[in-house]
């Protein structure tokens, strides 16, 4: 017999907008309605009620019905509710029970094919949801509940790639002569990162496939500000400085980090946005053969912009007005994407094209040299190489300037379990620089600032920037 009890035990009308009946009386109804609503509480969920004997029998499914028959989603059974919430949504004030933003996902009616204590099977009619679901039993206690979908997902629908690699830009020291064929966006100094939502809940994955969710809780809020669609995005996790320009050495701080409380210091010290780009993947369709400006309006209809979340600015043509601003805000540079450019996971295409306002290196780490003074004991300058295409690393020079303190310290905790015994450098490092080397297993990529390159393939006048986790060893080449 349906009861409302456990419902009002949990809810006070002097505190919640929420319907709250004086006793167990149910009203009559025509018994074959049914709503979706999404709520916003401590964690984001969908509740899932059907109309039955008078009352709501309800589920919150943390991910929303599933659209892909292969994939089955957690219902959890809860208490029922009064008919009434059929038409409620509201926000219900922090520190009550569910307490958090609801609102009206979609509602409809459904047909009843099965019901008992351990199943549960009906045929959906909504505006959004419609097909044949069934829900499960999974274990003894009552609120153990799974959801699957009977039904073929629609015709064309595509379920979400487990990974694309990023598409990548070929370096060059011009703008384009077609001008008005490209569309510009700003450089942005961050880490890279392709981001997965599903069911309100984000994946984050480095340039190098490393998962670094984790890292970056920031992005909680933008999956749940995204709701039930399913996306996937491209864009650059960025750090800003007092004066809101991008700062790589700001960056640093959040990007060796994964332990929770540890994560919850450093984001409350450095906090990030994520400026996403481009769009991959779109509610069971993929983006990635449609032309640049159609995934950026495809981009622009989401409307991403929040607290550590937006949408970066584009510009078609005008490369010069651009490059300007972009030295004028001390930026990094530009990217430059042509208009009609597909998007192809993992290449380097020369569609895309960035020239950099700074004279960057990415580099790989094969050594050290001890310091002196302050830094006795400790590092005192990395010793850098660039592989070859044969594999082989190739020397580029020390670098000793451009370290914090903190860095240093990182830097040795990172090289000390990696130490070698002989030289990762062919053809060998020259006597002066090799003199007192302490040698490492060429696994660490970094990046540098500098003037030039020398005859003899050095860098000039370098200085540090910072580790680059998100950058493959393999990757690493000479920019021109």
């Amino acid at each position: 017999m349906p009861e409302l009890r456990t419902y009002r035990s949990k809810r006070d009308r002097e505190r919640t907008p929420e319907p709250v009946p004086d006793h167990d009386d149910v009203p009559d109804g025509p018994g074959n309605r049914f709503v979706i609503q999404e709520h916003h509480a401590r964690a984001l969920h969908w509740d899932f009620r059907l109309e039955r004997d008078g009352v709501l029998v309800s589920w919150a499914v943390p991910k929303n019905l599933p659209i892909d028959p292969k994939t089955n989603h957690l219902a959890v059974h809860t208490e029922d509710h009064p008919l009434e919430y059929l038409d409620f949504a509201g926000d219900i004030p922090h520190g009550e029970y569910g307490g958090g933003d609801v609102s009206i996902w979609d509602r409809g009616t459904y047909e009843c094919e099965k019901w008992n204590d351990r199943e549960v099977m009906v045929v959906l009619a909504g505006s959004r949801v419609s097909g044949r679901y069934v829900l499960f039993k999974t274990g003894s206690r009552d609120r153990d509940w799974m959801v699957h979908r009977m039904d073929p997902p629609p015709d064309g629908w595509l379920p979400m790639p487990a990974h694309i690699a990023p598409m990548l830009a070929a370096p060059t020291s011009s703008l384009p002569r077609d001008d008005a064929e490209w569309g510009y966006e700003f450089k942005w100094d961050g880490v890279r990162a392709v981001v997965y939502v599903d069911g309100g809940r984000a994946r984050a994955m480095s340039r190098n496939d490393r998962d670094i969710t984790r890292s970056y809780p920031e992005l909680r809020e933008l999956a749940a500000a995204i709701g039930s669609r399913q996306v996937v995005l491209d864009g650059e996790l960025v750090a800003f400085d007092a004066d809101g320009r991008p700062s790589f050495a700001l960056l640093q701080s959040r990007m060796h980090v994964a332990e929770p409380a540890a994560v919850r210091r450093a984001a409350a010290g450095v906090p990030v946005t994520y400026l996403v780009f481009d769009l991959l993947h779109l509610d069971g369709r993929s983006l990635l053969d449609l032309p640049y400006t159609q995934r950026r309006e495809a981009l622009a209809e989401l409307s991403l912009s929040g607290e550590s979340w937006r949408t970066t600015p584009w510009f078609a043509g005008h490369g010069d007005a651009v490059l300007a601003a972009s030295k004028e805000q001390q930026l990094e540079g530009l990217v430059m994407k042509r208009l009609t450019s597909t998007y192809v996971p993992g290449a380097r295409s020369k569609t895309w094209l960035k020239l950099k306002n700074l004279r960057t290196q990415e580099v790989v780490i094969g050594g050290w040299s001890p310091g002196e003074g302050r830094r006795a004991g400790g590092i005192g300058a990395l010793l850098l190489g660039i592989p070859a295409a044969d594999g082989r690393l190739g020397y580029v020079g020390q670098v000793g300037t451009g370290f914090t303190e903190a860095m240093l310290r990182d830097l040795r905790s990172d090289l000390d379990p990696i130490a070698a015994q002989d030289s990762p450098f062919d053809p060998p490092v020259p006597g002066p620089d090799a003199r007192d080397a302490r040698w490492v297993r060429p696994e660490l990529v970094g990046e540098v600032v500098f003037t030039q390159w020398t005859r003899d393939g050095r860098l000039r006048q370098s200085s540090w920037r910072g580790l680059r986790p998100d950058r493959p060893v393999e990757e690493v080449r000479r920019e021109s």
